[in-house]
């Protein structure tokens, strides 16, 4: 019993041996000439611009996510549309039709779902935020009464300073 499982450990084995000799060998065989350019980031032949680690906005993941997920559901609805028409010559056409439309009222009322919790809005209001509000500008009042109110500006938008009329 033991000798069955002996050619599963020897290739095994085999398969180890072969990708450490492989990176071993490129290890030895390689150039290393690091310089600056070299190991800097690379991002499809553009220079970096800022750090690396920045906060991405989660709604891109979620609005792909949800794409992902009615893309996959959609495909499910491939095999029965190849073999509907042989389902109607034997007489289970009207289950069938059912079911599909069943199966994609279930994706509707999915889709109604996501819609209404507002997952498909790119630009999203934040609760108790002024400039996510409907009719609410962010940039309604201006940047030198912003100011002098002592509110930060929104961004994008230079400060006046009152005294000399010097824009930061």
């Amino acid at each position: 019993m033991l000798m069955a499982y002996a050619s599963v450990a020897a290739f095994f084995l085999v398969a180890i041996g072969f990708v450490l000799g492989s990176m071993l060998f490129g290890k030895l065989v390689r150039p290393s000439n690091p310089y600056a350019e070299k190991v800097e980031t690379y991002e499809c032949g553009e220079a970096p611009v800022g750090p690396a680690w920045f906060n991405f906005n989660p709604r891109f993941y979620i609005i792909a996510l949800i794409y992902i997920i009615f893309d996959v559901e959609i495909a499910f609805i491939y095999p029965v549309a190849t073999v509907f028409k042989r389902w109607v010559d034997q007489g289970s056409g009207l289950y069938a039709l059912v079911e599909i439309l069943l199966f994609v009222a279930i994706l509707m009322l999915g889709f109604a779902y996501v819609w209404a919790k507002g997952d498909l809005n790119w630009i999203r209001a934040i609760k108790g935020d002024p400039r996510g509000a409907q009719g609410v500008s962010s940039r309604a009042r201006p940047a030198a009464r912003a100011a002098a109110e002592g509110a930060p500006a929104a961004l994008g938008e230079r400060v006046a300073v009152a005294e000399g009329g010097a824009e930061s």
